[in-house]
């Protein structure tokens, strides 16, 4: 006789009642469930730092677009990632916390190169997903386990960063140019520790940003062009990177500081 009790929405658990979790006022708990299952899995795999790789979603893969230029940018974040996966410190043994780990927002092109040099590598690598009108399905690259999607922008940026021991930037869009600036708009303000930056494509770069005209304008200081280094080659980037302050946490490397 009590149906209509069991079955009314304010009988259910709260955790079990979608309706109730989607309302507005319940936003802040949506940001904290945002944050902490994030956060626990990355714990659960050790991963202590990453080296966020940031880049356009439309770089097709050399097998399925040779003739495509911007394909040999694939390429390079692939060869990139797998160098900073195999030197880096994400082929931690058992149990122990993985540095440097590949993270990139989980998607196609230059998304799915640097998962797919981690996976060639034999390394874990996080796939930091956005829920969109058109959805992205993640690539198949990423660790499953470290595969996330999320809804707010604001917690997937904020994931990307907290951990973030180095940025590498390859030639992009507006999402590209965003993610770019937000994050040298933190070091530039010392919001965030300072971390090693590097742009893929000098040729793209100074021709699709006038960071020189800036300075000429008095728009930022001309010290601020140092917050990011450019380069063209995955050797090159790796070493520009480990100049700045990115440290290998690999045994020979943790050797040779001891």
């Amino acid at each position: 006789m009590n149906d209509a009790q069991r079955n009314s929405p304010s009988y259910r658990l709260p955790f079990k009642d979608t309706e109730f979790l989607l309302r507005d006022e319940m936003r802040p708990l949506r940001f904290a469930l945002e944050y902490s299952k994030a956060e626990l899995a990355l714990r659960d795999w050790g991963v202590r730092s990453t080296v966020v790789v940031f880049g356009s979603a439309r770089i097709p893969a050399p097998e399925q677009a040779a003739a495509d230029p911007l394909a040999r940018w694939y390429a390079t974040a692939r060869q990139f990632a797998r160098i900073v996966s195999e030197r880096g410190g994400a082929l931690a043994p058992q149990g122990k916390l993985r540095d440097n780990v590949i993270a990139t927002g989980g998607g196609p092109g230059i998304m799915e190169a640097a998962n797919r040099g981690a996976a060639d590598a034999g390394a874990p690598s996080i796939g930091f997903n956005i829920s969109l009108p058109r959805e992205q399905g993640p690539n198949a690259y990423s660790t499953p386990a470290l595969t996330f999607r999320f809804h707010y922008f604001a917690m997937r940026k904020m994931h990307l960063a907290m951990r973030a021991n180095a940025l590498a930037v390859f030639p992009g869009g507006f999402g590209t140019l965003d993610e770019l600036f937000e994050i040298l708009t933190l070091l530039q303000t010392r919001k965030a520790p300072p971390v090693a930056v590097v742009l893929f494509g000098r040729d793209y770069w100074r021709e699709v940003v006038n960071f020189e005209a800036l300075v000429r304008h008095g728009m930022v200081d001309a010290a601020d062009l140092s917050l990011f280094g450019l380069v063209d080659e995955p050797e090159e980037g790796w070493d520009w990177l480990t100049s700045h302050g990115l440290k290998a946490h690999t045994p020979a490397a943790e050797a040779v500081r001891s």
